[in-house]
C-alpha cells in the first residue's frame, strides 16, 4: 500500500502553481489549503479538488 496526500492526488501538488505569481505552493493538510507565500493568499481544496481561483483564495492571515 503507497502511502497517499488525504484528499489530494500527490503528483497534482507538483504540478501546481500560484495563479497569480506563477510561484509554488505549500500543501496545508490541515486546513486543506494551498498556500502561496508570495501572493499571501490560502486557496481552497474541495473534495479533493483545489480551487484556483483568485475570487475564492483567502487572504493569509484571515480566520
Amino acid at each position: 500500500m503507497t502511502e497517499r496526500t488525504p484528499g489530494v492526488d500527490p503528483k497534482l501538488l507538483e504540478l501546481l502553481v500560484c495563479p497569480l505569481t506563477k510561484g509554488p505552493l505549500t500543501y496545508d493538510a490541515e486546513q486543506q489549503e494551498l498556500i502561496s507565500e508570495k501572493a499571501q493568499l490560502a486557496f481552497p481544496i474541495r473534495d479533493g479538488i483545489p480551487i484556483m481561483l483568485p475570487s475564492e483564495a483567502r487572504p493569509l492571515g484571515e480566520p
